[in-house]
Order: structure tokens, then sequence, then C-alpha cells
């Protein structure tokens, strides 16, 4: 199990690995899952995928909501296929909360309640995250800071909470089907903030408003409850730049600021949910090596 914050170079180094290890990647991103969300999300192109396997990449509609029990089902029947051809699968991905459904198994909570979902949706945008976590902390101030100020995780805990009358976290988990071993790897800060930089100006070189288009012709961005893909980083200000609302440098100001502050979160979240610690690029190579070369595990 691979991860990294984004724009850090986990899917350069998967291929690499890919390449002289003969690995599949079992990709753990909550937005490559889309067909058509390709610029936008950094999908590995039609070469990368050509090098080397991947799976779970353009396997859901735009207009389906793709969720954490989906992802392990397939990532597990994926993991399985792999093994069971007598390859290495190395599961590679940002999603944290999937990773960790991965590690830990998934949560045993109830399914959502569109209505109740509908209601929290509408508070987030009218009240703010702000104001929904603190409503979490005032009776279980772990489980606000178990939220990492993840919109998502957010709206989820406090609609279960509303039903029930109990976070997720304690509904325990279903106990996971593999056994991983978890390298995470991190740069620099200021290397790490040039490399989002640029991605984000050449995502929007490359054509992303014109995806961010493409998307909204086929799911209204203002739909409530909040479609799941207009949930993805970045498109929101891809479509005004579309329509003339932004300019790209702006967007690319807001979306490099934007991406900033998930990497941090990611961190935080490898280090709560997936207890590992960030190595080096060259470090997470070095054991990675080391792993496979030894034939470690998925």
């Amino acid at each position: 199990m691979l991860t990294a914050p984004t724009a850090a170079g986990k899917s350069a180094l998967a291929l690499e690995l890919g390449r002289e290890f003969g690995l599949e990647v079992v990709s753990a991103d909550a937005f490559t899952v889309y067909r058509g969300l390709d610029i936008g999300t950094a999908k590995p192109t039609p070469q990368d995928r050509e090098a080397v396997l991947h799976h779970l990449l353009d396997v859901a509609d735009v207009t389906e909501a793709y969720d954490v029990a989906r992802f392990v089902r397939e990532a597990e029947a994926a993991i399985l296929d792999v093994l069971e051809r007598g390859r290495v699968p190395l599961v590679v991905g940002g999603t944290t909360f999937y990773l960790a459904a991965l590690l830990r198994g998934l949560p045993l909570t109830p399914p959502a309640d569109p209505e109740v979902r509908a209601e929290v949706e509408a508070e987030l945008t009218a009240r703010g995250l702000d104001a929904l976590l603190a409503d979490i902390a005032r009776t279980d101030p772990a489980e606000a800071a178990r939220m990492e100020r993840n919109p998502r995780r957010t709206v989820r805990a406090t609609e279960v909470y509303r039903r029930t009358g109990r976070y997720p976290g304690s509904f325990g988990h279903s106990r996971p089907r593999f056994r991983y071993a978890v390298t995470a790897f991190t740069r620099p800060g200021p290397e790490l903030e040039g490399r989002i930089t640029a991605r984000v100006r050449d995502m929007f070189a490359a054509g992303w408003p014109e995806e961010a288009a493409w998307l909204a012709a086929r799911v209204d961005p203002l739909a409530r409850p909040r479609p799941t893909v207009w949930q993805a980083l970045g498109y929101r200000e891809a479509l005004a730049v579309h329509h003339g609302q932004l300019a790209p440098e702006e967007a690319t100001g807001q979306v490099a600021v934007a991406s900033r502050q998930y990497a941090k979160r990611q961190l935080t979240s490898v280090r709560s949910q997936l207890g590992a610690a960030p190595l080096t690029v060259s470090e997470a190579r070095q054991r990675l090596t080391a792993l496979l070369g030894a034939q470690g595990g998925p």
C-alpha cells in the first residue's frame, strides 16, 4: 500500500516500481473511479495504464454515487484476482478513508438516509463546516477531531448521530480480507507547494475548464444534496473559468491553496488513520523495493 499527499509523485513512483517488478496497481482514489474525470483528477494516462495494468479506474459513471463500501468490495476483488494470477498488487492512492477501510475493515455504520443527509448538507451550506464540527465537539470532542475538517465525513457523522444517537466511530469495523504493508512519503513543504502549483497550472492549460463544463452538462453542480463528483477539488473553479467568471490565474491560485490545505489533511490522516510515518521519496522507494524483493504482500 503506497500513499502520499496530492502532487507528491505517488503515481510516478508506482509506475517505476510497476515496470521494475511487474506489479499491478489498484487505485484508491475517490474520483479517478469516474469516467470522464481525467484532467482534474490527474488520472494515469492511457500510456501509463498500458505500461502498468491499473484497476478501479473508470468504473463508475459521473451520475453514480461511489462510496467506500463499493470501493472495498471492488478493491478486494481486484486484489484477489491479481494474486490468483500470480502477480503482486500495489494499492496506490491518496483517499485515506478508502485506504483505512481496506486496512481496518469497513465501518459498520447504518446505510445513509437521503433525507437526513440532504438536511445536513443544507446546514453545511448555511452554517458552515466549523458550526457542524462544534456541534460534534459538544458531545464528543474525540469524534470531532477524527473528522479532520473533512466536510463529507462531518456530514456523514452528523447524519448518523441524528438518526442513532451514536457517531460512526462507535460502530466498529468489519474484518479486512487482506493484510497490508503501508508505505507513505512526502516532500519538503516548499517543494510540494511548487509541485502543486505547477500541476494545477498544467491542468488548466490542458483543458480542465472544458472538462468541468462537460461534467456540468451531465450533473447539476447546484443540486442538493451535493453530488459526489462535484466534491472533487477544483472542479467548481474550473467551471467558473469556463463561464468567464474567474480568470485562469486567479483560479490556479485558489485551487493551489485548497490543494495545499488538502495535502496537510492527507498527511494528518496518514498518521492518524493508517498509523504510518511519512518517509522521503528515496526512503519510500528503498522500503518498497525491499518489500517487493522479499515478495511482500499488497
